[in-house]
């Protein structure tokens, strides 16, 4: 029998995702509008089965192909790539493993090619993170162990938020 109290904490967490990935496309739309960056949210990749119900209301049945990929790509105006996926916790730290292998794959690919890497964290939707993705792979060389806590470890990749907008490029230098 499900765990209620379980069943409650995840859908709070997913939620809270939600609301997050909100920010984040509300300040990608901030800085299009600054002519910074064309910055786009990654669909998911999903194969549609059938429509949901007798009558198609829009709604269907449908599974996920494989793995996401990061979140978030785009170019910053110098024409450079960035790369990002979205964390949100509602811990004090964020776990490495939080990015799943085939994100981990398109991170070093991009990376490879010089393209701005990043996780930007949330921790309670009260502090933002901006970690280069050089960084979140060496978590246990850095740090001792596989994750990065709130205060000491993440706050030299503190990032400001303004009105609901995370403000993930301040501090991001053109090249």
């Amino acid at each position: 029998m499900p765990d209620p109290r379980r069943q409650l904490t995840g859908k709070r967490s997913r939620a809270s995702g939600q609301i997050f990935e909100r920010y984040i496309t509300m300040a990608c739309d901030y800085y299009w509008r600054k002519g910074c960056a064309v910055i786009s949210k990654t669909p998911e990749p999903m194969k549609v089965v059938k429509p949901y119900g007798e009558r198609f209301t829009g709604q269907f049945v449908a599974y996920f192909e494989k793995q996401a990929q990061p979140d978030y790509k785009g170019a910053l105006s110098d024409g450079t790539c960035i790369i990002f996926d979205a964390k949100h916790t509602e811990k004090d730290r964020i776990q490495q493993d939080a990015v799943t292998e085939t994100q981990w794959e398109t991170f070093d690919m991009y990376e490879e090619m010089n393209a701005h890497c990043y996780v930007i964290v949330s921790i309670a939707l009260e502090s933002f993170y901006r970690v280069p993705w050089k960084i979140w792979k060496q978590m246990k060389d850095l740090f001792g162990h596989k994750y990065m806590a709130a205060g000491k470890e993440l706050e030299p990749y503190k990032i400001p938020d303004q009105n609901s907008i995370i403000l993930f490029l301040e501090g991001v230098e053109l090249k």
